[in-house]
Formats: C-alpha cells, sequence, structure tokens
C-alpha cells in the first residue's frame, strides 16, 4: 500500500523575520551599524543609534512591519524622525524633507 504525499503547508514568517534588502536600499545603514559594531568591539549597546535608525529605514521602505519603539527597545533613545533617510550617503531623501 502506498504511503500517502506529506503536503507542505506555508506559513506566514515568524516574527522578527523579514524581506531581504535586495535592491540595496538601507544598505548604507546597515554598513554604518556593522562599522559601528566592529570599532566597539561588538558591544550592541554602544550602536543602538545606528541601529535604530537602520531599523527605522527598513520600517519606512516596507521591508519590515512598522512597530513601536518601545516594544523593540529603543524608547529610551530620542525621537527620529521620517527624514532619517537623507542620511549623508542615502538617495532616499524625500522631497518633504529637503
Amino acid at each position: 500500500m502506498a504511503t500517502p504525499a506529506v503536503r507542505f503547508k506555508p506559513r506566514p514568517p515568524d516574527r522578527g523575520s523579514f524581506p531581504i534588502d535586495h535592491n540595496g536600499v538601507c544598505k548604507n545603514f546597515m554598513n554604518e551599524y556593522m562599522e559601528c559594531l566592529s570599532n566597539n568591539n561588538y558591544d550592541n549597546s554602544k550602536c543602538r543609534e545606528q541601529s535604530k535608525v537602520y531599523l527605522q529605514c527598513r520600517m519606512e521602505n516596507q521591508l519590515m512591519e512598522k512597530e513601536n519603539w518601545k516594544r523593540l527597545g529603543y524608547a529610551d533613545l530620542k525621537e527620529t524622525t521620517d527624514c532619517v533617510s537623507k542620511d549623508k550617503k542615502l538617495d532616499l531623501v524625500k522631497d518633504d524633507c529637503a
């Protein structure tokens, strides 16, 4: 008797999983964060500002779900604006931020 085929059931990604930045939209922010980690002996507590800016870029570009900073552990950092994307190296300057 043949065994029934196992059916694959797709499921959404676990919380914390998000799409890869194939177009490199936030690559400069990621590189700044990684450089900060490297310069600080991989002590991520010294690179929280860079991490927050990188996550904000991802949220602004629909590469991850928008989330409250408090839930992400950044409530103690000063509020950033939607214009953070106009960082020195990024081509994401929004018209209303110039």
